[in-house]
């Protein structure tokens, strides 16, 4: 280990793996750490005996949920954008081969009580119930002006700069009622809360785009890809690229020891140990008595927790049911959005539903998520909107966890963090972080303009 290394990786996570082989690729010299013995860090994927020991100690699973192994549990489940940055990601880095995906069958929304298709398209909206007759025909013409906007040609842009113009002035100008602004914004824009409104309606008009081309691109039920046996094939993915480039990885680290060699934390030696020169800025990892040298450092929250701070938490509930979720259409995999008005929140919570259909769960069973940003200590309560949706459940897991962002100056440390994983059950938030991140690392960006039809998804069944 005692080498020099471009970049030092701490955690498998998904965003930290995903990094680990955009680099490589890139021609970095990059060593990968983890202290756990398994890929993933907090987006895992855990069997059903995992997912007991976790939640239930000791206890053993009952018989009837079938065979533990058949379950791949994502702790941090998220649907890609079949057209979405993801998805370019794994086209670019080729890692597409190393995995299978299959088309989400539906995409809901929760509006006035009741779950509802998501309507992308101006046909679709002719259709929807969410609307009435005079309201379906301002919302088509908003989808078709959407539609038809293209950057480059001005002529689509109806004398509107959305450089300058607000979402909010763009859906005056159609007229729309609360109720549709609230599915627009929440359920195909995919904006987690409404603050969406007051800015450039640009990014908005962008985020409907690539919401209607990925529905099209399967011709399926939503815009929604997912990796046959869960998202934890996707780390794997990612460090096999790097493999394939000359990263190298070690996982099961459990000596591995943070704190800087300028101040410890509260005097306790935690996580994984950074060495910092002088200046404060890191040049190196030591584990076991073996130092690798290195010009940056990438890792998770966890690895560094005196440069990160604490601004929120995600109340989540895991469920195990034996039926797909009330309302949506027998979809064996789905997304529901309830924004947040129509539950009286500060923000969306999130239903994510899978099955066998995608090998996460036996034959006959499904795994539904719940998620929301923690707004009480709470969660059994503050999720029961959620909850209620999905009808009868075997078994329910009742979690809450911090979320981070990064405090440091990575100009000043050569240290890039992660931020915690958001409460949507959709990637684009995430795959954002690691853009930003790969920017500041290299200074280049991502050439996303990729041939998206070498990705290929099955139809839902």
């Amino acid at each position: 280990m005692n080498e020099e290394y471009d970049v030092i990786v701490l955690g498998t996570g998904l965003k930290e793996c995903i990094l680990s082989g955009l680099l490589s690729v890139d021609g970095h010299k990059v060593l990968h750490m983890d202290r756990n013995d398994y890929y993933g860090g907090a987006s895992s994927s855990l069997s059903l005996n995992q997912l007991w020991k976790r939640f239930r100690g000791d206890d053993k699973p009952p018989e009837s949920l079938g065979s533990s192994k058949e379950y791949n549990v994502d702790m941090i489940p998220k649907f890609m954008m079949a057209n979405g940055a993801l998805v370019r990601v794994l086209i670019h880095t080729n890692v597409t081969k190393y995995l299978n995906f299959k088309a989400v069958d539906g995409s809901f929304v929760y509006n006035k009580s009741k779950i509802h298709k998501v309507p992308a398209t101006d046909v679709e909206a002719l259709k929807s119930p969410l609307m009435g007759l005079f309201e379906k025909r301002r919302a088509r013409k908003l989808f078709i002006y959407v539609q038809d906007y293209e950057d480059n040609d001005p002529k689509s842009h109806e004398g509107l700069d959305l450089t300058k113009v607000t979402a909010r002035d763009l859906i005056q100008k159609y007229g729309l009622e609360d109720n549709t602004v609230d599915f627009i914004g929440h359920a195909v824009a995919l904006h987690r809360d409404d603050s969406y409104l007051d800015e450039p309606g640009l990014d908005f008009v962008k985020r409907m785009k690539l919401y209607a081309e990925s529905l099209a691109r399967f011709e399926g039920g939503s815009p929604y890809i997912y990796p046959l046996y869960g998202l934890g094939e996707l780390p794997q993915a990612f460090a096999r690229l790097s493999a394939v480039y000359g990263g190298t990885y070690m996982l099961n680290k459990p000596e591995c020891k943070y704190f800087s060699t300028l101040k410890r934390i509260n005097n306790v030696v935690m996580g994984l140990q950074v060495e910092f020169d002088e200046n404060g800025k890191a040049i190196g990892v030591t584990s076991e008595g073996e130092t690798a040298k290195c010009k940056k450092v990438v890792c998770d929250p966890s690895y560094m927790p005196d440069k990160v701070q604490k601004v929120g938490r995600v109340a989540r509930a895991i469920c195990i049911m034996s039926h797909p979720i009330p309302n949506t259409s027998d979809s064996h995999s789905a997304q529901v959005i309830l924004p947040q008005k129509q539950l009286g929140r500060k923000s969306d919570m999130y239903l994510f539903c899978c099955s066998y259909t995608h090998n996460v769960a036996p034959q006959g069973k499904y795994v539904a998520f719940v998620s929301a940003e923690a707004e009480t200590d709470q969660p059994e309560v503050e999720l029961k909107p959620g909850i209620d949706l999905l009808g009868s459940v075997d078994e329910t897991f009742f979690d809450i966890y911090d979320v981070y962002k990064p405090t440091n100056k990575e100009d000043d440390d050569n240290c890039f963090i992660s931020t915690s994983y958001d409460a949507s059950t959709h990637f684009e938030s995430t795959v954002q972080d690691v853009l930003a991140m790969y920017h500041k690392i290299t200074g280049k960006e991502v050439d996303l303009t990729v041939d998206l039809s070498s990705a290929s998804a099955a139809a839902g069944e």
